[in-house]
């Protein structure tokens, strides 16, 4: 193996699994694979990620952070909390939509993952239903949403729209009427909130 010229970074190491996780899939892939594509030791792999499954699980939430950060920007944008809940909720399911279609064997490799890494799983779904309450407390003080309970709120709007974001629900994303569905829904969760 080549001596690499870069510093090693946690980053490049996740890089370069996420790689060969695509190239060998989960069951597959080993940290001998991911040092080799780096050009490095396996060692200088577990100098940055102690065990096997710690760098698996750092790569899981490296890809569940992804959609995050698109969402924050919409939480904490200054604008009016019913059209903030649309656009969340909208862009959540093209993100995972876009997860799912553009990339379908990496996809797959991650719902793997998942199932692995369920601490990461449950860190990444009290973050996007930390961001709803949010939103849903932001339209109780604006008056515009007339329910009391933001939290309980926000997880009953994260759990309704499952069907939308759930990997589980994956194969109903690219199906005939799938965005009317999706807009049938929110405008129904939108005046529940509103009643």
């Amino acid at each position: 193996m080549p001596p690499t010229t870069e510093i090693l970074t946690a980053e490049r190491i996740l890089e370069a699994t996420e790689e060969v996780l695509r190239r060998h899939g989960p069951a597959k892939a080993t940290v001998v694979d991911v040092a080799r594509a780096l050009g490095v030791s396996h060692g200088s792999v577990y100098r940055h990620f102690r065990t096997k499954a710690a760098l698996r699980e750092a790569v899981t939430k490296r890809w569940l952070d992804r959609a995050t950060g698109v969402l924050a920007a919409i939480t904490d944008a200054d604008r009016d909390p019913e059209a903030r809940l649309r656009d969340w909720l909208a862009a959540l399911f093209e993100v995972k939509r876009r997860k799912a279609g553009d990339d379908p064997e990496l996809f797959a490799t991650y719902t793997v993952l998942t199932g692995e890494n369920v601490e990461a799983v449950i860190e990444h779904l009290t973050e996007l239903t930390d961001q709803l309450t949010r939103i849903v407390q932001d339209g109780i003080a604006a008056g515009t949403f007339t329910v009391t309970a933001a939290a309980t709120t926000a997880r009953a709007v994260f759990q309704g729209t499952a069907l939308f974001h759930d990997p589980g629900y994956a194969h109903e994303w690219e199906k005939p009427g799938a965005e009317e569905e999706f807009t049938a829904l929110v405008d129904l969760l939108v005046r529940g909130l509103k009643a």
